[in-house]
């Protein structure tokens, strides 16, 4: 487990936190303590990720890099609908 422990790098400890900021929202959501139609929620997810495709880029796979695009992607619409309903009266 040491040995483990000290193969880590910085990229990878970023997304691993960058993956349970992800889950903890998910969790969150699911135990109805954060709603997903308050801005928090596509924001979390957003920062979650960014930090996930950091760690990717570090140490890339395709299949991580697609799952984390489109979950970037989904967070910003999420983000501006939250604006857009916010405008209408």
């Amino acid at each position: 487990m040491t040995e483990f422990l000290n193969g880590l790098t910085l990229a990878d400890a970023i997304g691993s936190f960058g993956a349970l900021i992800v889950v903890a929202a998910y969790f969150a959501t699911q135990m109805r303590m954060m709603n997903s139609d308050d801005l928090a929620f596509p924001v979390v997810n957003l920062v979650g990720s960014v930090l996930i495709v950091y760690s990717l880029l570090q140490n890339f796979n395709l299949a991580s890099m697609l799952i984390e695009g489109f979950w970037i992607a989904i967070s910003m619409v999420g983000i501006v609908q939250y604006f857009r309903l916010r405008r209408e009266p």
